[in-house]
């Protein structure tokens, strides 16, 4: 009969052996060399703690019932004691529970004598079930009146009702509380309530620091006998509970959620946008402690019109998705000043040439990968300075399966189901109370990021919400049927959009490629523009609001532009008369035609820097403007002006003193470009980032078997190993009078020859280039011109051995 997990798991059939990898994948990160390997990483503290996180409320009662009812010598229980001490459950749930802790084999062995892997008492609480440790281990007083069941229950009732107050508060578990050190003196005057309880031996005081727990010096623990007695109504486990908690679901019509949801991700587009364009313009610098500042943030916030949570959301998931990072200063930080900045990276500009739906996704994808919390941006962390944003104290390991968990749970409703967020917290603590310790509010902060992303929407999932689920969770898995992507439909087309982004677009405004034109020079975009009208609108234009239709203005600065960025006044007239659907305004042609007459009417060079135009009148008048006095002009000729500042100062200062000046090359021609935009180096997302980090592999199909298959040969070659005896006998077996030296190599060959055509694994023993006697197990290949090629069992490789060499050969039995 199998003793030893070891020895239970090499009873098991390769489908129950596989079912246990399937159930604990880390067991297999590395492969274990053998069934013993495997057995001690199962009992490992690490492993079980990592089983247990995954298991509910219910089970991990049952396991704390398994525990409770182990014999004290043997140290085993039955499947009829736990089921007994489940009282009040039905006895198909508890028995069900008990065959999740048997498949992973936290309990193991026959129905009539389980044993729970001893890691289990040390990654759980040292109190099974919450109830203290018998009255024998803790005071001999108080075991003789636990051991006389009568005389306890006297002694029960006769307690006064604040002491059993006491009781009944110590039953519910954990069954150790601290007192003040007058309460056991009885210096404290009165009746004190655990005095009394002390002086019957209903409680017993640990001021020697015997409890497991670690008690401080004046603590009192309640025997389990005790408490078994004051859960006669409810069961040695207590109240139990083996299915999930309710959840109150409020209805809403799924158009409705989706349009809602549509609407917020079209905001968060946008608002996105509009924060990556603030800190093109004005790059944001990094803290030396790392992050932005708390003044950057806010600045953000106000140029983009949200508050600072939802502008920090939004900053993160930008960084996670590589839209935004951090670039050095060129020449910065000899002095120990900043010098690094955050602007948008080159990923950026992609990004914008996608349609709405596309560039949602890539946020939304973002977030959910991200190792990163932004609820926690705002708080004080252990040093009690701010925590900032891309910051590295908000990066969280557990982020996000913390997201991942609360959207799951709105997954597995019905369309429009929009439950309250306490109740989905309620349902996350029952079917994980481990891992759920501590993770309430980032669940939390998971629900009200997912609504101001727009993944959901009115309380409820929204379609495209949940294909991006599915397909975050497909990402996740590894293609064992099909590893090569060779089946139709395996792999989605390079540039397909997915189901995802085909959904959300169905659900947006269609973008326009038309604008329309008002007599005041305000242009209205009646919905989302294409990236092709966006771009244009960029130049020529100034953004005034933004929203379903936004508006922006022209101005003569915004022409000024876009004739610097190389459009001509011609090329302005035609640009408007074909994106408008309505006329182009009378005074929108003339102030393009009066800009453009004026614009290239001042030449700029570097002499620092000159300035030039046959209007001898105007150049006067820009000598004599004070507003230019910081320039330092002189006139080197009638129709030349210098400086010494660069060029790119110059022509600064002249357009904001409304001057229209053109930059020229050393030939004399225009140089009309565009302004340069500022990157960041390019940045890994983090979904991609996630699937290349280490994970524990899904297991199924043909990577399972050959797992199970390696590593029941590891452990057949280590058990032979053990088994190989000290020398290899040359008589094979007999016991008779030693053979001579040529009889024994003789004799070695024929049990050689007999191996070969019996492919039978042999023990060989041979002298190796040292002189020292080894003896190994392999299975003979063949035999011939003075080699035995064989191959040994434990490292899978092909050895030969000179015959000369070889001192004797056993068959192994």
């Amino acid at each position: 009969m199998a003793t030893t997990l070891a020895d239970h798991l090499r009873s098991l059939p390769d489908e129950a052996l596989g079912a246990l990898l399937r159930l604990r994948p880390d067991l297999v990160m590395p492969v274990p060399a053998d069934l013993s390997a495997l057995a001690i990483r199962a009992q490992s503290r690490v492993s079980v703690a990592r089983a247990l996180d995954g298991l509910d409320q219910f089970t991990l009662q049952i396991l704390d019932g398994a525990r409770l009812t182990r014999d004290v010598r043997e140290g085993t229980t039955s499947v009829e004691a736990v089921l007994a001490a489940a009282q009040g459950a039905d006895p198909a749930a508890a028995r069900a529970a008990l065959d999740r802790l048997r498949a992973r084999f936290l309990v193991y062995g026959a129905e009539n004598a389980l044993h729970v892997v001893a890691s289990v008492d040390e990654v759980c609480s040292p109190y099974p079930a919450g109830l203290g440790r018998p009255a024998a281990e803790l005071d001999e007083r108080t075991a003789a009146i636990c051991a006389d069941p009568a005389r306890l229950r006297r002694t029960l009732l006769s307690a006064p009702p604040a002491a059993r107050a006491v009781l009944d508060r110590l039953a519910a578990g954990p069954p150790v509380g601290t007192v003040s050190a007058g309460a056991l003196s009885g210096t404290d005057g009165g009746e004190s309530p655990v005095r009394w309880l002390v002086d019957n031996g209903l409680l017993v005081s640990i001021t020697d620091g015997a409890s497991p727990l670690g008690a401080p010096a004046d603590a009192v623990e309640l025997p389990r006998e005790v408490g078994l007695l004051l859960r006669r109504d409810t069961g040695p486990l207590g109240p139990l509970q083996p299915t999930p908690p309710p959840v109150a679901i409020t209805g809403r019509e799924p158009k409705g959620v989706d349009s809602a949801g549509a609407g917020q991700a079209m905001e968060a587009v946008r608002h996105t946008e509009t924060l990556l364009e603030a800190l093109a313009a004005e790059p944001a610098p990094v803290l030396r402690s790392g992050g932005l500042g708390v003044r950057d943030l806010r600045r953000l916030s106000r140029t983009t019109g949200v508050d600072e949570p939802t502008a920090a959301l939004l900053l993160e998931v930008a960084y996670a998705a590589a839209l935004i990072g951090e670039n050095e200063l060129p020449g910065a930080g000899s002095r120990g000043a900043i010098d690094q900045q955050v602007l948008p990276t080159g990923g950026y500009d992609l990004w914008r040439a996608g349609s709405l739906a596309q560039r949602w996704e890539q946020l939304a994808r973002a977030w959910l990968a991200m190792t990163r919390q932004p609820g926690l941006i705002g708080q004080r962390d252990e040093r009690d300075r701010p925590i900032t944003v891309l910051s590295g104290e908000v990066e969280r390991a557990g982020a996000p399966p913390a997201r991942r968990e609360p959207l799951g749970v709105l997954a597995e409703l019905d369309p429009g189901s929009a439950p309250a967020p306490e109740d989905i917290l309620r349902l996350l603590a029952w079917r994980a109370p481990r891992r759920g310790k501590g993770r309430e509010p980032a669940h939390r902060e998971a629900l009200t990021e997912a609504a101001q992303l727009g993944v959901t929407g009115l309380g409820a999932l929204t379609s495209y919400g949940r294909l991006l689920l599915a397909d975050a969770a497909a990402a996740r898995e590894v293609p064992d049927e099909d590893p090569l992507g060779l089946r139709p439909g395996a792999a989605q087309s390079p540039g397909e959009p997915s189901a995802t982004v085909q959904t959300l677009d169905g659900l947006l405004p269609a973008p326009v490629d038309h604008v329309l034109l008002q007599a005041d020079l305000t242009v209205v975009v009646p919905g989302p523009p294409e990236p092709e009208l966006a771009a244009e609108l960029e130049v020529v234009a100034e953004p005034e609001s933004a929203g379903g239709a936004s508006v922006y203005r022209v101005t003569g600065a915004s022409v000024r532009r876009a004739l610097d960025a190389g459009y001509g006044a011609d090329d302005l007239h035609t640009l408007f008369r074909r994106r408008s659907r309505t006329a182009v305004p009378q005074a929108l042609t003339y102030l393009i035609d009066d800009v453009a007459r004026k614009h290239g009417g001042l030449r700029v060079g570097s002499t620092g820097a000159y300035m030039r135009s046959d209007d001898e009148a105007l150049l006067a008048e820009v000598l004599a403007d004070r507003r230019l006095a910081v320039l330092s002009l002189r006139r080197l000729a009638p129709t030349v002006l210098a400086t010494p500042y660069q060029v790119g100062r110059m022509l600064g200062a002249l357009r904001e003193a409304g001057y229209a000046p053109v930059a020229e090359d050393a030939t004399g021609a225009a140089m009309l470009t565009r302004p340069k935009v500022r990157r960041a180096p390019a940045r890994v997302p983090a979904v991609a980032r996630m699937a290349a980090a280490l994970t524990a592999p899904r297991l199924t199909g043909p990577r399972l078997l050959g797992v199970v298959e390696q590593i029941r040969r590891g452990d057949a070659a280590a058990r032979a190993a053990r088994r190989a005896p000290v020398t290899v006998r040359a008589t094979n077996g007999q016991t008779g009078g030693a053979l001579s030296v040529a009889q024994a190599h003789t004799q070695a060959v024929a049990v050689l020859q007999q191996a070969v055509r019996d492919r039978a694994l042999v023990w060989v023993g041979y002298v190796d280039t040292h002189g020292a006697t080894i003896s190994r197990l392999v299975r003979p290949v063949s035999l011939g011109g003075g080699y035995l090629r064989a191959e040994d069992e434990r490292t899978e490789m092909l050895h030969t051995f000179a015959l000369h060499r070889v001192t004797a050969a056993v068959l192994d039995e």
